[in-house]
């Protein structure tokens, strides 16, 4: 089927303002409350939502096949799990009723007002109800400085890194959009002198500047997906950042790996976009050495060219980009972390979602969390108004915001935002 609405030269009636991550060929997925605190599915174009529930029940999806209902819903799971036909015949039509000169809704007024809403006239919600998260460990720079940190910079690596896309489960119930405040955790840490553990809030707060793919029902219990497959399992893309609380995990992880440090929040961007979207910005990934085992060798371009940036923002005060990284880097593609992840016959539904884990890159100005960006405290991280960071404090909010761009189209996410607050008291 053809990808009708990626067409660069498109432009909608709607206002789009320059550089937004909006245009007409997004058109991403996102639920969000309407003026009249109804809950619905939409996707928005330049600064102007729009309400598919309406816009459905007004009839302007005749001729695709769906339910009544299908956007008259609090996630997108249901829309996910119908398929990649569907998504595209959807996003294709909603192209065509924006298009410049498609009149039809354009000079109809009384449906406009039902179906156009003004950014600050909703509140966006979490897209998907994500009943199973995972998240990877997959970019080979991160990897490599977190194993320097650590143990030996001359074997930073596990020996299993290199072979098979490292990945844990995560807690899905603390995934929130973005927005939401994040409120310090409290938890244990390693024993001083005296070998009692300290607890309390945890001193060395982070962010991990991550993207996630949202899966659509894939295979059944005892079934793997192979890896020609893999992206027509790929609904789209968020930008997650995964908090880390690095003094509670590094008392805890040994030997079951990450728990309290990560599960008290993890971000997403509210807009998820489709991979369709992004099929222009399409790269190959890293050379992979040694060669991967015949289930995970992967045919053509599998990376995306995606710019990230991670901004810290201390309350009151001006943005400081602290990261500048991209999606292109990661050693381990969407693809392969999706076929290792059924390779054993693990069930993928419909809303689940995985993380890349931190993305770094080659310098030390794109490395992803502030582990690594203060080397673990060692080199405070100045920002514009003449403080400094080592780790995130109260009252700083942490921004992520991603996007592709080529010479006649820019595809972005938005903001992934949240502000920390002090730890509550018990």
């Amino acid at each position: 089927m053809p990808l009708s609405a990626n067409n660069p030269d498109r432009r909608s009636w709607l206002d789009v303002p320059e550089n937004s991550d909006f245009p007409i060929q997004n058109i991403p997925f996102g639920v969000f409350l309407t003026r009249d605190d109804i809950i619905t599915i939409g996707t928005r174009i330049g600064d102007t939502a729009i309400d598919l529930g309406a816009l459905h029940q007004l009839g302007y999806f005749q001729g695709i096949e769906l339910t009544d209902d299908i956007f008259l819903q609090d996630s997108l799971n249901d829309f996910i799990a119908d398929g990649r036909k569907t998504w595209r015949l959807v996003r294709n039509r909603i192209s065509e009723i924006f298009m410049k000169d498609n009149p039809v809704l354009r000079d109809h007024e009384e449906h406009k007002t039902r179906v156009l809403f003004t950014m600050d006239e909703i509140e966006m919600q979490l897209p998907v109800d994500v009943g199973d998260y995972t998240d990877f460990y997959a970019s080979k720079e991160h990897a490599t400085n977190v194993g320097s940190l650590f143990r030996d910079p001359e074997n930073a690596l596990m020996p299993n890194w290199l072979h098979i896309p490292i990945g844990y489960h995560g807690r899905s119930s603390s995934i929130i959009p973005s927005g939401t405040s994040v409120r310090r955790p409290v938890g244990q840490t390693k024993p001083g002198d005296d070998g009692v553990p300290g607890f309390g809030p945890t001193k060395l707060l982070d962010f991990e500047l991550e993207m996630a793919f949202i899966t659509t029902a894939s295979n059944d219990l005892g079934k793997r997906i192979p890896i020609d497959e893999a992206e027509d399992y790929i609904f789209g893309l968020v930008l997650f950042n995964d908090w880390s609380a690095r003094d509670i995990q590094a008392w805890e992880y040994v030997p079951l790996g990450p728990f309290l440090g990560k599960n008290f929040a993890s971000t997403i961007s509210p807009w998820i976009v489709t991979l369709d979207a992004l099929e222009p910005f399409r790269v190959a990934g890293p050379a992979q050495d040694p060669k991967p085992l015949p289930y995970l060798q992967q045919q053509g371009k599998k990376n995306f060219d995606i710019k990230l940036q991670a901004i810290i923002k201390p309350e009151g005060k001006q943005e400081t980009v602290v990261c500048n990284s991209n999606f292109k880097y990661m050693y381990w593609s969407m693809a392969q972390q999706l076929a290792h992840h059924t390779v054993n016959g693990c069930n993928v539904r419909s809303g689940d979602m995985m993380g890349s884990g931190t993305i770094s890159g080659p310098t030390k100005d794109s490395y992803g969390s502030m582990l690594e960006l203060s080397w673990r405290g060692q080199n405070p991280v100045p920002l514009a108004d003449g403080s400094s960071r080592k780790f995130i404090q109260d009252g700083d909010t942490v921004i992520l915001r991603g996007y592709s761009q080529n010479d006649k189209i820019r595809i972005g996410f938005g903001d992934c935002s949240g502000k920390v607050l002090p730890a509550r008291k018990l």
